[in-house]
């Protein structure tokens, strides 16, 4: 009975010319559970990006995949699939990232950061790539200028 009122509501036929049409469509609509049962459902799994879970042939179905089979049922929806996947373990560890720059590469860096800094108006990360440069660039002088030469992509 839901299902019914569901494919009613919702329910489409998309016929397609070939395979590589079919691939942009789903890419488009970007389902929560694709089931691809196709004779090479190894070019959709090669290929296919934008999906919640995917299942492939027809001895896979979704319903393992939402109870049993490992995957889940926690799926990105209305399109989501485009950006993020399935909720999974890795979402519930803590990770840490760092970072260890040389000297050499704070000056090759810090004058990329300090100009773009600049040019979207963030006087702090600005200030952070110079003082760098000041501390390891010889004769490196802050470029803060008054009047047109001060203009930013936000002036």
């Amino acid at each position: 009975e839901t299902a019914a009122v569901s494919w009613k509501d919702y329910g489409e036929v998309i016929v397609v010319d070939d395979d590589l049409e079919m691939l942009t469509i789903a890419e488009e609509i970007a389902s929560e559970h694709v089931q691809v049962m196709h004779r090479n459902w190894s070019f959709f799994k090669q290929h296919l990006r934008n999906y919640g879970a995917l299942f492939l042939g027809m001895e896979t179905n979704v319903a393992y995949g939402d109870k049993v089979s490992g995957t889940n049922h926690t799926l990105p929806t209305q399109t989501a699939g485009r950006y993020t996947g399935g909720l999974w373990v890795g979402k519930f560890i803590k990770t840490h990232t760092y970072q260890h720059i040389s000297a050499e590469a704070s000056v090759e860096l810090g004058e990329y950061c300090s100009r773009l800094s600049g040019y979207e108006n963030m006087a702090g990360h600005k200030e952070q790539a110079d003082v760098r440069l000041r501390r390891w660039k010889p004769g490196y002088d802050t470029k803060y200028h008054q009047g047109l030469q001060n203009k930013t992509l936000l002036s």
